[in-house]
């Protein structure tokens, strides 16, 4: 008996005996929808933002208004943009260690250049943000041309920074006078009803993001962090990349310093140490935002807003500072823990 044959270029028949249950099939797995697993590995960042969004509007009027989302978005600013620079370099498959020490030393430079060495704001900002840039490529020569893993180079060059910073102050914290007009970085507002930082986070932010997205340089970083040796035979400079990563996250962290120093109108020693892990907190969580473990300037926004609106929302419910640590860490290893198990059964899928 012959069978028909279905035209070209037309689906063949399924056979339904052969198919096995749908238990077994892509539509579930260990028991799991692949679908939901995929909405998991994708958007696990953006899925704690909403619920904490929505528990924390449940449970308190103050909390869900314009002036509290000005005050979430100002209070994540200075960690947006140290991030920002520290993503390019995970990007690129490299680590940063060293942006917490290189934001406080920029936080003392700043103010001190101002104090001591009598520079006009403009001035002191500007030689700050150059000092910055070479210092990120300085770790990028160790790792590149001397070879030094990045996790020690940036570790060592971190501690170095304290031994510079504590030789510039003393120890001791650098007040601006009164009469200085560097606060208003902080403090004052470009666009009415914005204050600066947000301004000028967005902006960096923009920045980066057309940077890494829309032009040769960024597509170079990202070919570099996927797969080094093939970078190298398709003819791109590795090294050179590299260097152009760890000098953007050098710039990043001088910045984040400058808006320290700014709000708090003074150079503090360890000002910016802590923002090391909120950093890399907001980068991860932003791997785990609209891609599946891609570091982008998008995500890591993304995770910046979580790991602030997270705060505030404890803050305003009265939590210890201890529990908002242990909730930052919790929170961390969930959505990315999460995400990266839901990557797992879906590749396997």
């Amino acid at each position: 008996m012959m069978t028909a044959v279905p035209p070209r270029g037309s689906a063949p028949e399924l056979d339904t005996e052969s198919v096995p249950e749908p238990g077994t099939a892509r539509r579930l797995i260990n028991g799991v929808p692949v679908l939901g697993l995929r909405i998991l590995a994708k958007y696990g960042t953006v899925i704690v933002l909403v619920i904490m969004v929505v528990g924390f509007s449940i449970g308190s009027p103050y909390f869900l208004n314009t002036s509290n989302a000005i005050d979430v978005l100002n209070s994540g600013s200075i960690t947006a943009v140290i991030a920002a620079g520290l993503t390019i370099v995970l990007v690129a498959g490299e680590f940063d260690l060293s942006i917490g020490y290189h934001a406080s030393l920029a936080g003392m430079l700043v103010t001190g250049f101002q104090v001591n060495q009598h520079m006009s704001v403009a001035v002191a900002i500007l030689a700050v943000l150059v000092i910055g840039l070479l210092i990120g490529l300085i770790n990028g020569f160790l790792v590149t041309k001397l070879g030094v893993n990045a996790l020690i180079a940036t570790l060592g060059s971190g501690t170095m920074l304290i031994g510079v910073n504590y030789a510039y102050s003393g120890g001791i914290p650098i007040d601006l006078p009164t009469s200085s007009g560097f606060p208003v970085l902080s403090l004052g507002t470009l666009i009415p009803g914005i204050p600066n930082p947000i301004t000028i986070t967005t902006v960096a932010l923009l920045a980066l993001w057309l940077m890494l997205n829309h032009t040769e340089i960024g597509q170079q970083l990202k070919a570099v962090g996927g797969n080094r040796e093939a970078a190298n035979l398709s003819g791109i400079r590795v090294e050179r990349v590299k260097v152009v990563a760890f000098g953007v996250a050098g710039l990043g962290a001088s910045l984040a310093g400058i808006l320290l120093a700014a709000r708090v109108d003074s150079g503090q020693p360890s000002a910016g140490d802590g923002y090391l892990l909120n950093a890399f907190a907001a980068a991860f969580l932003g791997s785990a935002a609209l891609r599946d473990g891609e570091f982008h300037i998008l995500g890591t926004a993304i995770g910046v807003i979580t790991v602030s609106v997270m705060f505030t929302g404890l803050a305003i419910f009265g939590a210890p500072t201890s529990f908002q640590y242990l909730f930052q860490g919790g929170l961390l290893i969930a959505a990315v823990g999460l995400s990266t198990i839901a990557r797992r059964y879906t590749k396997k899928g």
